[in-house]
């Protein structure tokens, strides 16, 4: 063998021997990652730190900031009178080797939320909050439900531009959904996925229904809900001869709150289907979420890397802080 076919030689044994060092490390080597994705465990946990002796309900979960900022609705600061917007945060870690869950909650004092915060109160009652974005116009939104000068509530609306900045921008509203409101009490609006049809509910019959509006492609939130006043249509398929409250629409899923017969007892929570262009009928969470006490106004949680969502909702179920508290849970819908 010459020098040139000996130093191939070599070569030629070194890389096999690279080779079988490396496969031998990858049979040896196992993946310590059990759970690839997470899960929200079905526990019903009370946010403790974010609770009161009174009531707290109506919690908007923000989709704009990974900071995962709560703003919730409280009578705490009248000791039981009137309904005003705190602020809070929550947080949860998933251990992707062990599969444990932790939850955290606190009361915050975030620069942004406290001017939104202050620009949306009213001298009444404050209600529902929900904050979305729109990329049609590239505002951040705030809507809430306010008792106007007759004593009856009625959907406002706040925007501004995104947080991005160390400057606070400016927020500019609160203003009528003149489109929407009524003499009667309108409140609790969600936006489907599109941002193009709003849910909420009224009550022109004595009892509260779930109506919903469809927005053209060409108007943005504030354009459109600012237009005169247009008759929104009834959601039939959910609706029944009680109240139906607070619905939140989440891609193809609606929750809602309805004091209808055949529940645990008082508010119970029930979801529908948005199947071939109508709502399936109403299906009861069940024992499980609902109990003989009152469950309110249900908000669905989505997070890219859990295997289930999640749902924050608030009952006055006995074993709270006192009045209403707000519950987390995970939850799979079929």
């Amino acid at each position: 063998m010459n020098r040139s076919s000996l130093s191939e030689y070599k070569v030629l044994v070194f890389s096999l021997l690279l080779i079988s060092v490396y496969l031998t490390g990858c049979l040896k080597t196992e993946n310590p990652v059990k759970y690839p994705f997470g899960t929200f465990p079905d526990s019903v946990f009370n946010m403790t730190d974010l609770n009161s002796s009174y009531d707290d309900y109506n919690v908007s979960v923000s989709p704009i900031s990974a900071e995962l900022p709560l703003i919730f609705s409280s009578n705490r600061r009248s000791t039981g009178g009137q309904f005003d917007l705190e602020q809070a945060s929550y947080s949860f870690v998933f251990d992707r080797f062990t599969g444990s869950f932790e939850f955290a909650t606190a009361m915050i004092d975030d620069d942004f939320l406290t001017k939104l915060i202050d620009k949306a109160e009213t001298p009444g009652n404050d209600f529902g909050p929900y904050r979305l974005y729109s990329s049609v116009d590239g505002y951040e939104y705030l809507l809430l439900a306010s008792v106007n000068a007759d004593g009856n509530l009625d959907i406002v609306y706040l925007k501004n531009r995104p947080t991005n900045t160390s400057a606070l921008p400016d927020i500019y509203g609160p203003y009528q959904a003149k489109l929407l409101n009524t003499v009667h009490d309108d409140a609790y609006i969600s936006f489907d996925l599109n941002l193009d049809s709003a849910y909420f509910i009224s009550n022109p019959n004595g009892d509260f229904d779930i109506f919903v509006h469809n927005r053209p492609v060409d108007k943005d939130i504030a354009s459109w809900l600012n237009q005169d006043y247009a008759i929104s249509a009834v959601v039939d398929s959910v609706n029944g001869a009680y109240d139906e409250k607070c619905p939140y629409v989440f891609r193809k899923i609606m929750v809602f709150a309805s004091n209808r017969p055949g529940g645990f007892g008082g508010y119970d929570l029930y979801y529908s289907i948005f199947r071939k262009g109508n709502w399936s009928s109403p299906v009861n969470l069940g024992p499980r979420i609902n109990t003989s006490s009152d469950e309110y106004r249900p908000v669905i949680g989505y997070h890219p890397e859990f295997n289930n969502l999640f749902l924050i909702f608030s009952s006055n179920r006995p074993g709270g802080k006192g009045g209403f508290d707000l519950y987390f849970t995970g939850i799979l819908f079929p």
